[in-house]
């Protein structure tokens, strides 16, 4: 069997003041798989120091982390909507990937 791999998904620098590829090299993880826009790609290529870097943020996310729970965030509910809303924005380019497959599907039987 295949392990499964925690998916870095759209990693692409959205805030322009920020580099083209801080978070690409923030998430430079060991059996992890990244997605990002050829342009970002292009940007790490260029730029790029890789180097695992994720783990010199540890104690700043558990303090973070504690920090939200003083707080009475419910952080299983903020990552249940963060998944809802990540699943919705893929359903909509998959369902016109399958329609354009379907279509070509056909009209190859038509030939």
């Amino acid at each position: 069997a295949r392990p499964q791999r925690l998916l870095w998904a759209s990693t692409s620098t959205k805030d322009p003041s920020y580099s083209p590829i801080k978070y690409v090299e923030e998430l430079v993880v060991p059996k992890t798989v990244n997605t990002m826009s050829l342009e970002t790609l292009d940007a790490y290529r260029r730029l790029g120091r890789p180097q695992l870097r994720l783990e010199r943020h540890i104690a700043e996310g558990c303090d973070a982390r504690e920090g939200l729970e003083r707080l009475d965030v419910d952080l299983e509910a903020v990552a249940a909507q963060l998944e809802r809303e990540g699943v919705r924005k893929f359903i909509e380019p998959f369902d016109r990937l399958q329609q354009w497959l379907e279509e070509r599907r056909r009209g190859r039987r038509a030939s």
